[in-house]
């Protein structure tokens, strides 16, 4: 395996550490970068628009003060530690409160429950840590081995690291507070990994060794530090094992919903947009003229099926909701906003 040397080890430093001073070159070009990658973000969630997430991810900056805190924990830089997990908090605020104030601005009826980059960012399991792991080793050898680096476009594509905040701030303007907190938990799997990839790959290659020839500051290693490394790692993956059984749980419990809400939207010649379940919850969308179908009779159907323990939330063309809970035969309306 190729040692990277003082040449390579200086551009790595160069790349990954933002200087101090707000008007310096690399400082500006984060912030710019990040609040047009949120921006972007943002208005392709509201618009469920792939293309321009996408955009957004080749954009977005995040990943080199989280690449930078794997090199400044293998140079043993405390400074650079403090400062690069202070750069990636304070950029993942700045997105969340961006997207925040789209969410105001748009505040959609059905609290984005038929929006597909929600529902694709809310239910983080297992096999998203065990790509991001992958994606953020191939980050980590696209930087050491600059012969590869047109891999970097790919690298940005696959991690998602600004879509979920924006989603977090989306989400939170509409108070469903709980997928919120799956948004965020699905950067922060992602942060996760790319650290502890790279702290691996750059301990692999060298690189404490090529900063020492260049001049650069390099501290005492410990074996703690690999062992924080990890123990973030699995703490992070506590949540993804539950979520994975969760997410399970509810593709069972949406498949078997939907033919139901199907036969109960046609009696009214109604149409059914959307079928999901969330934690038990299942949530359908509807659009037709009215008089609406009685939610009640949804409620009842569901049960005959053996659903009866699953609540049931019904969004309605026109934003009102209804909420059926579980082993009840009663349903009220409530603002979709509050959903």
């Amino acid at each position: 395996m190729p040692r990277v040397d003082a040449t390579a080890a200086d551009r790595m430093v160069t790349a990954l550490f933002i200087e101090r001073a707000w008007r310096s070159p690399s400082s500006t070009r984060f912030w710019v970068l990040l609040v047009l990658a949120a921006v972007i973000a943002s208005a392709g969630v509201v618009g469920d628009s792939t293309a321009t997430v996408i955009g957004a991810m080749i954009v977005a900056p995040l990943m080199t003060p989280i690449l930078g805190s794997a090199l400044a924990l293998v140079l043993a830089d405390r400074h650079q530690v403090v400062r690069c997990a202070l750069l990636v908090l304070g950029g993942a605020l700045t997105v969340v409160a961006i997207g925040m104030l789209m969410g105001w601005l748009v505040s959609p009826p059905d609290a984005f429950a038929s929006n597909s980059q929600v529902s694709s960012r809310i239910s983080p399991r297992l096999i998203d840590l065990v790509a991001a792991l992958a994606t953020g080793t191939v980050g980590a050898f696209a930087l050491v081995r600059s012969d590869i680096s047109d891999t970097l476009p790919g690298v940005a594509i696959a991690i998602s690291l600004v879509p979920p905040l924006a989603v977090t701030g989306l989400l939170i303007t509409t108070h469903r507070f709980h997928d919120a907190s799956q948004s965020a938990l699905l950067f922060a799997t992602n942060v996760a990994a790319i650290v502890a990839t790279g702290t691996v790959v750059f301990l692999a290659y060298g690189v404490r060794a090529g900063a020492g020839e260049a001049g650069i500051a390099v501290g005492a290693f410990r074996g703690r530090t690999l062992a924080a490394v990890a123990a973030i790692v699995l703490l992070v993956a506590v949540p993804l094992s539950v979520g994975t059984l969760s997410v399970a749980r509810d593709r069972a419990l949406a498949a078997n919903a939907r033919p139901v809400a199907e036969r109960w939207a046609a009696a009214g010649n109604w149409q059914i947009a959307s079928v999901e379940a969330r934690s038990g919850v299942v949530v359908v969308g509807v659009l037709g003229l009215p008089p609406q179908p009685a939610p009640t009779a949804l409620r009842e159907a569901l049960d005959r099926q053996g659903m009866r323990d699953a609540a049931l939330e019904l969004h309605l063309v026109g934003g009102r909701t209804h909420w059926c809970p579980a082993d009840s035969a009663t349903c009220t309306v409530r603002d979709s906003s509050r959903t």
